[in-house]
């Protein structure tokens, strides 16, 4: 037999229904094999209903490059050691993200963790400053330098928008931010007019702010089934930062069993001139 799908207005219409020149069938049959209700007749989407809470989870690999710029206090003397690391990581050690959300009706609450651990070398550059200290041209340092630290950040949110093809959530909440670079370092070349303690040493510096953010979380689908989607996300925020942004926007698959997205996420913090961490950005891949 034929699947026939069927928009049903007013069933006392329809008395029998033939499917090609031989099959038969009433549209109370029909109707039990496969009906699509009329536009006016259709539910409201899920998401919108109350009294039932809903959950979705997600975890990803992250391959971002780092760019920063840290400010190492010195053991002794004024000012400190100002590393440019933007050409220095090169050895990703370790990223991951998850996420988390529940809502219920309109409302809900989002929170989302990522974690890095990267390090590199890099011999004879110039990309460093000594507070304090002229240094000489001909001077050039061997830097050692790593970061751990993770962004975590948690609102709620509320359904601006919900179709059967899109969502679109406002947020509101807050991102904690935790790093901490290390260094190790030498000066070569002429370094008679340098300190001895600002020519090598080892340090450890920490950051922790919290901001405020504010932010959209969207998601579109398309297909035959609504199967493929855009999944989109933005924010902004300052606090013990002057300013915190991010975006992603990637393409997503949706099996029985769950989902499988590629996207890409790129996260910018500027911080305050008198603290450790100066500036600091993620980008890169996620899957």
């Amino acid at each position: 037999g034929k699947v026939i799908d069927l928009v049903i207005r007013d069933p006392e219409q329809f008395k029998r229904i033939t499917v090609g020149d031989q099959i038969e069938a009433s549209y109370a049959e029909a109707a039990a094999i496969s009906i699509a209700a009329a536009p006016a007749a259709a539910p409201p989407p899920a998401s919108w209903l109350t009294g039932r809470w809903r959950f979705a989870g997600s975890l990803y690999l992250y391959d971002p490059s780092i760019d920063a710029t840290f400010s190492f206090p010195k053991r002794s003397g004024d000012g400190n050691f100002v590393v440019d690391a933007s050409d220095i990581f090169d050895d990703l050690n370790g990223a991951f993200m998850g996420a988390f959300e529940a809502n219920n009706g309109q409302w809900g609450v989002f929170t989302d963790y990522l974690y890095v651990d990267v390090s590199g070398s890099k011999s004879g550059t110039r990309n460093f400053s000594i507070g304090g200290v002229d240094v000489p041209a001909s001077v050039t340092a061997d830097l050692d330098l790593g970061i751990k630290g993770s962004a975590w950040t948690i609102a709620g949110e509320w359904r601006l928008q919900s179709t059967r093809e899109a969502t679109v959530d406002v947020l509101l909440g807050a991102r904690y931010l935790d790093v901490k670079p290390r260094l190790s370092f030498g000066l070569n070349g002429d370094v008679a007019s340098i300190p001895a303690a600002s020519r090598g040493g080892s340090f450890e510096i920490k950051a922790r702010n919290w901001d405020a953010i504010i932010g959209l979380k969207g998601r579109y689908a398309f297909g035959d089934r609504l199967q493929w989607y855009v999944p989109l996300y933005a924010d902004i925020g300052a606090g013990d930062s002057e300013l915190t942004w991010q975006v992603a926007a990637g393409l997503g698959y949706s099996f029985g069993w769950g989902d499988v997205v590629g996207a890409w996420r790129y996260l910018r913090y500027d911080l305050k001139s008198d603290q450790a961490v100066q500036d600091l950005t993620l980008n890169g891949p996620m899957i």
